[in-house]
This record gives structure tokens, C-alpha cells and sequence, in this order.
């Protein structure tokens, strides 16, 4: 959507999951932010689709620049459309890799399609539909990385945190495959810790990515769960996140045994949404 004098400076309109807003970024001449119902879902650089605004997101792209030689495509799954900002990344990245992107809005994907369109080359498919439903009728071991980004509101659903659901995934995976899991949690992370017990009752190489001040519990924010069957990239992905605008924190090995503490790990009967985020969190209204 490539601004001129006869288009809009915000993009309002209702589609299935409620409102979603597209607002210039006064900074950057051709990108977009994304909100639904008014929670900040995705930063869009229609010319570069190698910036990336939002931290998590970073966390994110180092994984990718890590998970294979420089330019080797990949097949990635993506449970959670946004703006499409990763496979984006991964397109631009890494030419000629296959994606599919799974968005349960699919008047948001009709918004995006039309209004802020991926590269013509970009063999990214968008594909209605719930993310676990999905997933389900994937073949087995097919993607290099599977990233659950789901979010209803400002919230992961419940059926998106459990055990079965992640195992799900790596059914979905390659041997060598990475999954990964953005969610928001705050002061005494007893959803994150239980996430990440999740994920470890899976896989046997897990990490978890945040700031420092997440991981302490003194404010609400993102944290980017790992899981692999191989080592993690965790040299590399420990100074890359230290060198990021606001500086990570990667735990691992002991440090992420004594995150999880006695957390126990989430099944589909136990399995509850996350955390409702602090007013004034990810562009909610301030009270």
C-alpha cells in the first residue's frame, strides 16, 4: 500500500476477530503498524522487509539467520498471520524458501493481501483456518521451523499451550527443525515458566529469550521460547541477542532449569489462556 496523495493516512476496517488499523509509520516512508481491537500486532516495511520494529520479532530473525547457511531456503510454518513480518523477513532472507502462514481471520488476510501484499516472488500461502486444526493435517516431518504466534486479543487460547499442541509441532518437524513460541507474560511469569516446562517435556533443547527485566518479573512483555531435538545456536544467539537495541537475555541450560523452578508442564486439560496484559501494554489504552 505504497502512500500518495489520493491514499489514506489510516486504514480502518472491520474483520472477523473485530477492528484492525493501519497507521503510518511516521519514520519510514512505506511501512505500517498493524492493531486488532487496538493491541499492536505487527510493524510491515513495505521497502525493507529486513527492518524489524519490534523486539520479539529480532529474537526471532537472529533464529532464522542461524538456522541454515546465509541464503539456503527453508520451509517454515507460521501459526498466527499478523502483518506477516517474519515470513517477510524469510522471503527477503532467504529466496526461494516455502511458507505457509495459518490466520483464523481471514478478513484480515484479505486486508493484508490487498492493502499491504508480499512480494510477488515471495512463496508465502495464507491459509484460513485455527492454527492446532491446521497443523494437524500437516505432513510429518516437513518444516525447518514451525513459529506459534497466536494471539485472540492480547492473548494466546488455550488450546494453543499444551503439550499436545507442541508435540504436534514436532511431528510436523524435521529432525534438525527449531520451533518456536512467542507469548506475553509479567511479574511472577507462572505462565511462561509453565511454557517453557511444556516445551522442555518435548524437546530436549530448549532456550528462552527476554529481556532482563521480563525475565525478573518487574514489567509485562515478550518472551520467545525454543525447542529443538539438536543443539540450539546458543553462542550466537546469546551475543546476537545481547547486541540487540534493547539487549536480551538467552536461559539456558541451568539458568532455564531454575526459571521453569517446579513448574509443571501444560496439557490439554490443565491448559488455561495466558495473562491478560496491564493496561498501557502493546498499545492497549492506559487507564
Amino acid at each position: 500500500m505504497a502512500r500518495g496523495r489520493n491514499t489514506p493516512q489510516t486504514l480502518s476496517e472491520q474483520v472477523d476477530s473485530g477492528t484492525a488499523e493501519l497507521s503510518p509509520d511516521p519514520d519510514r516512508p512505506n511501512a505500517w503498524l498493524l492493531r486488532l481491537n487496538g493491541t499492536a500486532q505487527s510493524h510491515v516495511d513495505l521497502d525493507d522487509p529486513t527492518h524489524l520494529e519490534f523486539e520479539y520479532v529480532q529474537r526471532l530473525a537472529h533464529l532464522v539467520d542461524l538456522l541454515a547457511p546465509t541464503g539456503k531456503p527453508v520451509r517454515a510454518l507460521h501459526l498466527g498471520g499478523g502483518g506477516f513480518t517474519l515470513p517477510r523477513y524469510i522471503a527477503a532472507t532467504r529466496p526461494r524458501s516455502t511458507q505457509q502462514v495459518v490466520e483464523i481471520d481471514g478478513a484480515l488476510i484479505e486486508l493484508l493481501r490487498r492493502a499491504l501484499p508480499p512480494e510477488k516472488n515471495a512463496r508465502i500461502r495464507m491459509r484460513n483456518g485455527d492454527a492446532r486444526e491446521v497443523m494437524s493435517r500437516a505432513p510429518d516431518e516437513t518444516f525447518d521451523l514451525v513459529v506459534s504466534d497466536v494471539f485472540s486479543g492480547a492473548r494466546t487460547p488455550a488450546h494453543l499451550t499444551s503439550v499436545e499442541y507442541v508435540r504436534e509441532a514436532a511431528r510436523t518437524m524435521v529432525a534438525s527443525g527449531v520451533y518456536a513460541s512467542n507469548i506475553g507474560d509479567g511479574n511472577a511469569l507462572v505462565y511462561a515458566r509453565a511454557q517453557a516446562a511444556t516445551v522442555r517435556a518435548v524437546f530436549e533443547h530448549v532456550a528462552v529469550i527476554a529481556e532482563p527485566g521480563i525475565l525478573r518479573g518487574r514489567r509485562f512483555g515478550n518472551l520467545v521460547i525454543l525447542g529443538s531435538r539438536v543443539e540450539l545456536p546458543l553462542e550466537q544467539l546469546v551475543r546476537r541477542t545481547a547486541g540487540d537495541p534493547f539487549p536480551g537475555r538467552v536461559e539456558h541450560g541451568g539458568s532455564l532449569v531454575k526459571f521453569i523452578g517446579g513448574a509443571k508442564a501444560t496439557t490439554d486439560a490443565t491448559a488455561t489462556r495466558s495473562p491478560s496484559p496491564p493496561p498501557g501494554t502493546w498499545g492497549l489504552p492506559a487507564e
